[in-house]
């Protein structure tokens, strides 16, 4: 299997690290100091229990990694429309595209069926530009349950790995075969004939304890054992259950079970909580912007979303002018 990488940092060098492990050959797209170490030292990953070093070919030039049967796409979501450019010079017309990304995908709605058949959100595709470059046929959606950081440009820390799920957007039929190729190279990863389901499963508890963790600067449990920040928690996930009811995606109602869950994590730090501290920009839209957006297409009230959006809206920008004046 012929596989580029675009974005291989705290998730992407990990699957990398599987795909290279499974005997893929693997070219990876990277700048400055990313590239600097790719090229004098391979791709490091670091489990807690080994270290292992992988050699990889390392580029700056988009135009070498066309010929891919795979394009993994590590980066965050919200950069993508902004990098269209960019992948679609990576791109061939048989490479199939596995974004490893969070929140509500670009594909997500294409070939959905119900009242959100072809919805286009401009929170995460603004003007239709990737729906157009990479359509559902071609994109194994991927929800990816683990947690890792960079540790340093070409070094992955690997924490918890518990599931990669991987499901056809659309008609193609390239998922399973890509997940067993991963689970080969050790990666928990396994194909699912539900993946809108799997990828609002993640995003139900993404979308308030990202935010409220970047609003208060609190861990899980803090937040969880806060009975305010834990009832902000609750109405958000009511509110999210309201619309996943008006397009089809029920079973969304057991609350306290998925909060149960969350507390198993322990005191971790959310992915948008370590970029507020790392002064890195907010993956806002694509975990709640979108739906806020998507709420308001369908006459869904949210009122306690768009609140919570509203306020790390405002806590993004401030850190933007932060940075600037830096």
């Amino acid at each position: 299997m012929k596989v580029s990488v675009i974005g291989a940092g705290a998730i992407g060098g990990w699957l990398t690290a599987g795909f290279i492990e499974a005997g893929a050959d693997v070219k990876v797209l990277a700048r400055g100091a990313s590239l600097d170490a790719l090229r004098a030292r391979g791709l490091g990953l670091d489990d807690g229990v080994s270290e292992r070093r992988y050699e990889v070919f390392a580029t700056d030039d988009p135009a070498q990694l066309k010929g891919a049967d795979v394009l993994l796409l590590g980066l965050k979501a919200q950069d993508l429309p902004a990098l269209s450019s960019l992948i679609e010079r990576a791109l061939d017309p048989q490479t199939v595209v596995v974004p490893a990304i969070n929140g509500l995908p670009w594909w997500f709605f294409e070939e959905f069926g119900g009242p959100a058949q072809g919805l286009q959100l401009n929170s995460t595709d603004p003007g239709g530009v990737l729906a157009r470059l990479m359509p559902a046929d071609r994109v194994v959606g991927t929800v990816v349950h683990a947690a890792s950081f960079v540790k340093s440009p070409g070094d992955i820390r690997l924490v918890a790995a518990n599931a990669v799920l991987m499901g056809d957007a659309g008609q193609g039929a390239h998922a399973a075969a890509i997940a067993d190729h991963l689970a080969a190279g050790g990666v928990p990863a396994s194909a699912s004939a539900q993946i809108h389901h799997d990828v609002w499963s993640k995003l139900w508890g993404n979308s308030n304890m990202n935010p409220l963790s970047a609003l208060s600067r609190a861990d899980l449990l803090q937040m969880l054992d806060d009975d305010g920040v834990r009832a902000l928690a609750v109405t958000m996930m009511q509110e999210m259950s309201r619309i996943g009811d008006k397009i089809g995606l029920r079973g969304f109602d057991d609350i306290e079970e998925r909060i149960a869950k969350t507390r198993k994590l322990g005191a971790f730090r959310t992915s948008m909580l370590q970029d507020v501290e790392a002064g890195r920009a907010l993956e806002l839209d694509p975990i709640l912007g979108a739906l806020v957006e998507l709420a308001r297409k369908l006459d869904v009230p949210t009122p306690t979303m768009d609140g919570i959006y509203g306020l790390t809206r405002l806590l993004a920008q401030s850190l933007r002018e932060e940075s600037r004046t830096a």
